[in-house]
């Protein structure tokens, strides 16, 4: 969701698409989101509470089929991560192989991000924030559904602590554009890096399912990585 106001008709930066869940997908959701999940979507988040202690917060807006998502679990025991996905098929993807890494610093929401940023997070209790490959919307009438926008990057200005990082990759150009544009007139945020590769680039992230595809297509990558300002 990407309109902030009370308006008759909201504009939201996502589709539930419909599809097919295999048998092991739909049995994870069913039976992991119990270790998983995290409580009502009306429920304030509390992360101390919800991991048993208190560390680093990394909050993964969109991680598709959770692959990266719970390798950087794996590689950071040390961190507690928070994982925001509507798509159910990969959900059940993240939760299968979650349950088979014996991870326990992961959970997962099945909400809106702008939702569970703006009624469910702390103002300056996250760490990290990544957004890694978020929908496109590559048809220019639909670009009003992109997350990249001001009131967006304003309301994670909130969420992040001061010193936090915000880390942002595509591989489409025009939104790279619409990225630099809208980036750089925050007064939230400082650039720390910013990478133009084709993935043969070290960068602080794990390699997504998107990037791959996109790689094997010949697509160029971006990466940023921004800092909240004290």
């Amino acid at each position: 969701m990407i309109s902030f106001g009370r308006t008759p008709r909201t504009v939201r930066s996502f589709v539930r698409r419909t599809g097919r869940m295999t048998g092991s997908q739909q049995r994870a959701i069913r039976d992991l989101l119990s270790t998983y999940g995290v409580g009502p979507k009306e429920e304030p988040l509390d992360f101390d509470n919800i991991f048993g202690r208190q560390a680093d917060r990394v909050l993964d807006i969109g991680f598709g089929n959770g692959e990266a998502l719970v390798c950087a679990a794996q590689q950071h025991p040390e961190q507690d991560f928070l994982g925001v996905e509507v798509h159910e098929p990969g959900v059940g993807h993240c939760l299968l192989i979650a349950s088979k890494a014996g991870i326990s610093n992961l959970r997962i929401v099945i909400q809106d991000a702008v939702e569970v940023l703006r009624e469910r997070i702390s103002d300056e209790s996250i760490t990290r924030m990544n957004l890694l490959f978020p929908d496109p919307w590559p048809k220019k009438r639909h670009h009003k559904r992109r997350l990249l926008r001001t009131p967006f990057v304003d309301l994670v200005g909130e969420k992040l602590r001061p010193g936090g990082s915000l880390h942002i990759a595509t591989d489409w150009a025009n939104y790279a554009e619409q990225i630099d544009a809208v980036m750089s007139e925050s007064d939230v945020f400082e650039l720390e890096e910013r990478t133009e590769h084709c993935g043969d680039r070290p960068i602080d992230r794990q390699t997504t399912k998107f990037e791959s595809r996109g790689i094997a297509k010949g697509h160029q990558i971006w990466d940023w990585k921004f800092i909240r300002s004290p």
